[in-house]
């Protein structure tokens, strides 16, 4: 363990002795800010009683493991702490917490500084990261590997149902928002208009808003259509489904092979007509996966037995979010866009024997 993992384990059990002193007596003090910036793991050990299994695991030597996650109210938190609770649960030498975080950049960054040994992140960013492109133009992060990918993190395109809006194709001329910008949205969007061969020139209108901003302005007819990626369903989506006539718009699945063999990070997928009001069949869309991270210099052992435990103790994570329950042996590599650490490579081969 470094000296550095060695002083973030001392302050964060000064920080928990302080706050049972601050608890005694009758006094109920108001722990809202403390909440918004605690771990995820007390959270999640609460929540969750099993027995963790740590059968065929390596031996190690343990340590401190950080876990970057993301804001406190997304998916990536509560399964964090979930993945934070298995491995502290393994009796193997781990001390895990998962940390609240900006998400998928900044995780990469803590990677590769070494502030984070695991780090949830969307597989198009982690793409750009190693590879230099995008937001990490210049700026190469070459120690960074996989241990799987976790579950989809659909690319959905909403349009108004007055729009005329039935394909991609459509969008000529049309009002679109295409997410804040600089952002893995706005990424996709780009890639997605390009191969149906229109760019931002193409369009009547284009936006760089959010989608609670994208949402409104569908309500008000000032945009046809927004792209938003997200888990389905999006409560989101669904809220705006709920009081507004929209449909996701298909991207055909010609035309989604055609983008998975320039941009292997993206999978194919079929959007459930159930998931959505007012949607009859099943949507042909795409989508980009939640993957775990770590760095290069993580020991084989340890990245083995992360990848161990995790699928040994699924209900562990679909107790902690729906999102969980995605998460499966059959899919942990679809989507990897990255090269995978000798450690999990060494999992894998061995359970797809």
């Amino acid at each position: 363990m470094t000296k550095k993992r060695l002083f973030a384990l001392v302050m964060t059990l000064v920080m928990v002795a302080l706050s049972f002193t601050a608890c005694g007596g009758t006094n109920k003090a108001d722990n809202k800010a403390n909440k918004e910036n605690a771990t995820a793991t007390e959270n999640a050990a609460a929540s969750s009683d099993a027995t963790i299994k740590a059968e065929g695991t390596q031996e190690t030597e343990g340590g401190y493991i950080s876990i970057a996650t993301g804001g406190t109210g997304g998916t990536y938190y509560p399964l964090g702490g979930a993945l934070s609770t298995i491995l502290n649960g393994a009796n193997l030498g781990y001390t895990a917490t998962a940390q609240a975080t900006g998400a998928s950049v900044e995780n990469l960054e803590l990677i590769n500084k070494g502030d984070a040994e695991i780090a949830l992140v969307q597989n198009d960013v982690s793409y750009y990261a190693v590879n230099g492109k995008e937001h990490f133009e210049g700026n190469k992060l070459e120690n960074i590997r996989g241990l799987c990918t976790l579950y989809p993190e659909i690319v959905q395109i909403i349009a108004s149902n007055d729009s005329g809006i039935e394909s991609v194709a459509d969008m000529k001329g049309k009002k679109v928002a295409v997410g804040d910008p600089g952002s893995g949205v706005e990424v996709n969007a780009k890639q997605i208009l390009e191969l149906y061969g229109l760019t931002y020139d193409d369009l009547g209108k284009c936006d760089h808003l959010s989608f609670s901003e994208s949402a409104d302005q569908i309500k008000s007819g000032q945009i046809d259509a927004a792209f938003v990626v997200a888990a389905i369903p999006s409560s989101a989506v669904t809220e705006l489904a709920t009081t507004y006539d929209v449909h996701l718009v298909p991207i055909a699945a010609d035309k989604a092979d055609e983008l998975i063999k320039k941009y292997p990070y993206y999978v194919h997928m079929d959007v459930n007509p159930k998931e959505y009001r007012n949607q009859k069949d099943n949507v042909s869309v795409v989508a980009v996966q939640s993957m775990l991270v770590v760095s290069s210099e993580m020991a084989d052992a340890d990245a083995y037995n992360i990848c161990k435990l995790l699928f040994d103790n699924l209900d562990v994570m679909k107790e902690s979010h729906a999102r969980g329950g995605d998460i499966s042996l059959d899919t942990a590599l679809d989507g990897m866009s990255i090269d995978l650490h000798p450690g999990a490579q060494k999992f894998f081969d061995e359970v797809k024997k």
